[in-house]
């Protein structure tokens, strides 16, 4: 009777699927970027369109990826705000003509590609996306 139900529980922990680890986000720039650090309430402010400078003056242009769980992780951890949230945030802020929403780039890869050509850009990526590439993390979020 032990020898089955430890059978069985090592049978249960094979089949149920692991959950994974919350996974590190970074903000990140091109190497040759004018932008050398951010903090995480300038970060909020920059891509929640409340400004489009540094305190320094530098003009920064925020990049979003695509809906999914890597957009909705990064807002969650850096505002707190859930998907729904944000998606209602952007409408009423475009609504009145406030602000537009940052670009969305249609995958990491082009992500990466649009901050190599415009040094003001910035970008969240998950860590291991950017562990081999040669950018300039600015900002990490648990």
């Amino acid at each position: 009777m032990k020898r089955a139900l430890i059978s069985l529980l090592a049978a249960a922990a094979l089949i149920t699927p692991a959950r994974p680890a919350a996974a590190e986000t970074v903000i990140v720039c091109a190497p040759h970027s004018p932008i050398t650090a951010l903090t995480r309430n300038e970060a909020e402010q920059l891509y929640l369109g409340r400004t489009r400078k540094l305190a320094g003056g530098i003009a920064v242009t925020p990049v979003d990826l695509p809906a999914g769980a890597a957009r909705d992780h990064f807002y969650r951890q850096l505002t707190g705000k859930n998907p729904g949230q944000i998606r209602a945030y952007w409408s009423r802020l475009v609504f009145t003509g406030r602000a537009l929403p940052p670009p969305e780039a249609a995958s990491a890869a082009e992500a990466l590609a649009w901050l190599d050509a415009n040094p003001d850009f910035i970008a969240y990526l998950p860590a291991q996306e950017v562990a081999t590439r040669n950018v300039r993390v600015l900002l990490r979020l648990p």
